[in-house]
């Protein structure tokens, strides 16, 4: 059964391909203050909830996604990491309280915090949504943002970092639970070169829940050896030829340590009725940011495969574009390939959610989406 995830805005949401002209979610247009009131005919609403009639904040768009997202029998939702958008914790804090069934994969820097602190986070989350929480590393960031938010860790330091924040994590939060009297001598001890613990571990109540499942993802020789050795799931987006060559990596990596490490591509979608009104909607939004020139389709690469979505605003350039069939088979294709984790994109995300859930994924994985329905 294929795992199906949405990635969930960050920076707002709207049906326009221009980033700043998407409305929804608070971001977009001119930002009001106390003293102007409203702006234009918007609310100046910025707080996550205004209980005045009529009256909305950008966290109720937010939950309006992630409810779509879990009534559309997607198995979980990724809170991006974002330096210049939401904060992903606070997302996915939100995404599990308002949620029965989905999972949140919470993506963060390991400069976040101490290891230490992200796991005591995670467990008291894990303990409130009956295990739902996942971690997505963000490990290959760029540097100047790095030091913008203060962190000197850079190049392939930052993956030895990771192992560390991994090994660190998962040392505290498995060390065998004592009472809250006997602390001396029985917790886990880590002395390396970014961190330092002794006598670590959780007890009582924050004790013997389920590990959060790590997602990892790049392509270099360094980012699947984490995966390796600490990943669960490496992320890969496509390529001009195809994640196949990629993954061939990762399981060569995999046989020396001996470890499985489930694989997962994120892939951004246009899928409607037919090819063409798919095709359509692509060149819309596509001659919103190049009106002129050749069209969407110039950037076409086979199999429904378009380069052109980080034009639009989209984390990935490649994604799929095309009738939910064509989609779907794709879809197929990657999961028979060996990508059982799929995190799918698109805006506007409400919507494009609703279309997913009822038109797409029973074609692309038609026994795991009627046992979802069984199960919700």
């Amino acid at each position: 059964m294929t795992e199906y995830l949405w990635r969930l805005p960050s920076r707002g949401d709207g049906r326009r391909a221009r980033p700043e002209l998407r409305h929804r979610g608070g971001f977009g247009g001119p930002v009001p203050t106390p003293a102007s009131g409203h702006t234009g005919d918007r609310a100046p609403d910025r707080e996550p909830t205004d209980v005045r009639p009529g009256r909305f904040g950008p966290f109720d768009d937010l939950h309006q996604v992630i409810d779509a997202a879990e009534l559309a029998g997607l198995d979980g939702v990724l809170a991006p990491y974002d330096p210049l958008g939401e904060e992903s914790w606070i997302v996915a804090g939100g995404a599990l309280r308002a949620t029965r069934h989905s999972r949140v994969i919470v993506e963060f820097q390991p400069a976040f915090g101490t290891p230490v602190y992200a796991a005591k986070v995670s467990a008291t989350l894990q303990r409130l949504s009956a295990g739902r929480l996942g971690w997505h590393l963000a490990v290959d960031t760029d540097d100047a943002e790095a030091r913008s938010r203060g962190d000197r860790v850079s190049g392939a330091d930052r993956y030895r970092r990771a192992a560390e924040f991994l090994t660190v994590a998962r040392g505290v939060w498995n060390s065998d639970p004592v009472p809250a009297a006997g602390f001396r001598g029985t917790g886990f001890d880590f002395a390396g070169d970014y961190y330092d613990v002794i006598d670590g571990g959780f007890r009582g109540v924050l004790s013997g829940l389920p590990f959060p499942t790590v997602y990892l993802s790049g392509t270099s020789p360094e980012a699947l050896d984490l995966s390796a050795r600490h990943g669960d799931v490496h992320v890969f987006t496509e390529s001009p030829d195809g994640p196949g060559e990629q993954l061939a990596a990762l399981r060569a990596r995999t046989g020396e340590t001996g470890r499985t490490v489930r694989a997962g591509l994120e892939i951004p979608v246009i899928a409607r009725e037919t090819e063409d009104e798919a095709w359509a909607r692509a060149e819309r939004q596509w001659r919103e940011v190049r009106p002129d020139g050749p069209g969407a389709r110039s950037l076409a690469l086979g199999d429904g495969r378009w380069a052109g979505f980080d034009l639009l605003g989209y984390s990935q350039a490649i994604g799929l574009v095309g009738s939910y069939e064509q989609v779907a088979r794709q879809l197929q294709v990657y999961a028979a390939t060996g990508f059982d984790t799929i995190v799918l994109s698109g805006h506007p995300h409400i919507e494009e959610i609703h279309r997913a859930g009822e038109h797409l994924l029973f074609l692309a994985d038609p026994a795991g989406r009627t046992l979802k329905e069984v199960a919700l």
